[in-house]
């Protein structure tokens, strides 16, 4: 097996989103090839790719192709601050904001059927809420079509710009849909209930008739229901053993495509609509048999003679596929992976399951080292997603492999709270961060030492944003457990925290504070359960990584951490980079800090033996 370094695996190049030209030839996309995402185009056979765009400073996502001509829709913020503003890339090359002013944020919300026109929400009229608008598509003169007083989260617009579906989060387990009328400007609530139920408008069918939503409704798992517009009526449509993800039509209203959260993956279906006499006929499409790994981002073109969609793998990054109905080939139309690097030389993840300390099953994904056995045991990490009700999924993760492929173990781990695992799992960390949750990071441990060639004095724990929280947790509130943390971007003050949220999140600040904490009701829960204020219990070395417009987990959270832990002369290494926010989206910036979190854990994690004097062989402490 061959050692591979950080800037080998960085060459791989990362691709995003799927939109087809007006003549179906080409396909829009975003990529990071030359180390700062931009927008590109490629013919359908893979060949003639060309930047569209060529951003020095700030990375750049597309959105669409405009469905009658060759303008491109595109989205970026400054400095990952994440006010997105809404572009159009003109058929001369030039470029215009077209939600310009500060401190705004901007989301395309989909087009019109004829193209003459689509949908943007921004929150310059009130920094707290979305209204939605209807851009023209030669003009760009908009008119309002939703004024957000209420609250409430955009959904889904039906194609006959009747109905808007509207979302309300109460609670992070407990949800509601209202439903506006927008040509009587009224609204009502459709999901009138009692307990903790969550429901979410995900979009209507396209004869503007139905409403498809999500609910756990007497279920453990998300289903797919329907709402008849006209009679009220509620049904459900299509259930899994497992969360339904989401639904959508393709743009020509023939076929929809579901995703499930399948175990730790994501399972794509695809659906072909047809209108008979005894009513709507859906008829299961078989998709291509294609390389290992799991179908994700499908889009159609506008007719639906070709299908669009990005296959990834552990071993394998997003690659760009299209399939064509009326020959039934597809073709892989790019290759992410670096060619210097050996798919044989990384890992295969692994979904794993141990008891906790109550007997609670926790799921994970586990990517072991190649060279790791009883004879060679190796160091180990537990690795903690975002969320806090985030999710560890199977797929690429260049970090992860990175680490494997450099002789550490990697635990991702889906502690109690984590999404994907059903309702009563999601619940079970509610009010209760720093504690139940944390413990079953020790149980991991204590399952890495179990399975005979993890060294068990040599575990450490690192994650991003929620994942950061916990790291700082697992050494301020059990500082035996592990060696090392590195600590990605994470909270470390709850009370600052959510005091600092951005405005832009008011809808779901009441949601949060239900889960967290309130910072005027709860503060002595909130100081019990912020790391900051137990710094000096921390006696592990630590790592702490920032961007420097983090508008989530401001920068104070980091310096103050670092500050404290370094008053008791433990070791701690800070890295801040100025040109990010609550993600690295620049190769430079990835490079670097994982480059340095290797250099960390190899000297005081893995302890890689060096001399310490003449003759003297030792371990770094």
């Amino acid at each position: 097996m061959k050692r591979y370094t950080i800037e080998q695996f960085m060459a791989t190049t990362s691709m995003l989103g799927a939109s087809f030209s007006a003549d179906e030839k080409r396909i829009l996309f975003s990529s990071n090839a030359t180390g700062i995402f931009n927008a590109y185009t490629l013919l359908v056979d893979g060949s003639a790719q060309q930047p569209l765009t060529h951003s020095a400073v700030d990375s750049l996502f597309s959105v669409s192709f405009f469905p009658h001509d060759d303008r491109v829709l595109f989205t970026k913020d400054r400095g990952g601050n994440e006010n997105f503003h809404l572009f159009v890339l003109d058929l001369d090359g030039t470029e215009r904001d077209l939600s310009p002013g500060d401190g705004l944020k901007a989301q395309f919300m989909g087009w019109r059927p004829d193209g003459s026109a689509f949908y943007v929400s921004s929150n310059e009229r009130d920094q707290r809420f979305f209204d939605l608008y209807r851009y023209d598509a030669e003009s760009y003169t908009r008119t309002l079509l939703y004024k957000n007083e209420q609250g409430l989260d955009l959904g889904p617009i039906s194609r006959d710009e009747r109905w808007l579906g509207l979302n309300r989060a109460n609670t992070t387990s407990d949800s509601d849909i209202y439903l506006y009328d927008i040509l009587k400007q009224e609204i009502k609530h459709l999901t009138p209930h009692e307990g903790a139920i969550a429901f979410r408008a995900e979009t209507f069918d396209p004869a503007s008739q139905k409403l498809f939503f999500l609910t756990n409704e007497g279920t453990e798992f998300k289903q797919l229901c329907t709402y008849d517009l006209f009679t009220g009526a509620m049904a459900e449509h299509e259930c899994a053993d497992w969360d339904v993800l989401n639904t959508y039509f393709s743009s020509n209203g023939k076929f929809r495509i579901t995703g499930v959260n399948q175990d730790g993956s994501v399972v794509i279906r695809v659906v072909q609509i047809e209108d008979k006499e005894e009513g709507v006929r859906e008829t299961p499409v078989p998709l291509p048999a294609l390389p290992e790994g799991e179908i994700r981002g499908v889009v159609f073109s506008r007719t639906g003679a070709r299908m669009a969609f990005y296959v990834n793998g552990d071993r394998s990054p997003d690659n760009l596929f299209v399939h064509d109905f009326n020959t039934g080939f597809y073709k892989q139309l790019t290759q992410s992976m670096n060619k210097e690097i050996d798919p044989a030389d990384l890992v295969e993840a692994k979904v794993v399951r141990f008891r906790s300390f109550d007997g609670l099953v926790v799921p994970s994904i586990y990517h072991k080292p190649q060279e790791a056995s009883a004879s060679n045991k190796v160091p180990a990490i537990i690795y903690v997603h975002g969320g806090p009700g985030g999710q560890t999924m199977r797929g690429y993760n260049a970090q992860i492999q990175y680490l494997a492929n450099h002789g550490y173990a990697v635990l991702g781990i889906n502690n109690r709270g984590s999404s994907g695992y059903g309702k009563t799992f999601f619940t079970a960390a509610n009010r209760k961060h720093g504690r139940e949750p944390l413990w079953d990071c020790i149980e991991a441990k204590t399952y890495l030492a179990s399975l005979g060639y993890i060294d068990h004095e040599r575990i450490g724990i690192m994650g991003a944003s929620y994942g950061g929280y916990m790291t700082l947790s697992a050494l301020a509130f059990r500082p035996e457990a592990f060696k090392v943390g590195v600590d990605i971007f994470g909270v470390s003050n709850w009370l600052r925290t959510l005091e600092s949220i951005p405005p832009y999140w008011e809808s779901v600040r009441k949601a949060i504070y239900d889960e967290i904490g309130d910072p005027v009701n709860d503060i002595d829960i909130l100081v019990a359960t912020s790391p900051l204020f137990h710094a000096k219990e921390i006696r592990k070395p630590l790592m702490v990584i920032q961007g420097a417009n983090d508008p989530r987990v401001v920068k104070a959270e980091s310096d103050e951490i670092v500050e404290a832990v370094r008053k008791h002369n433990v070791p701690v290494e800070y890295i801040v980079f100025p040109d990010e926010g609550h993600s690295f989206t620049k190769k430079k910036n990835q490079i670097e800090a994982n480059r340095r979190i290797l250099e960390f854990l190899d000297k005081y994690l893995k302890g890689e033996e060096m001399k310490l004097g003449m003759g003297e062989i030792g371990r770094v402490p």
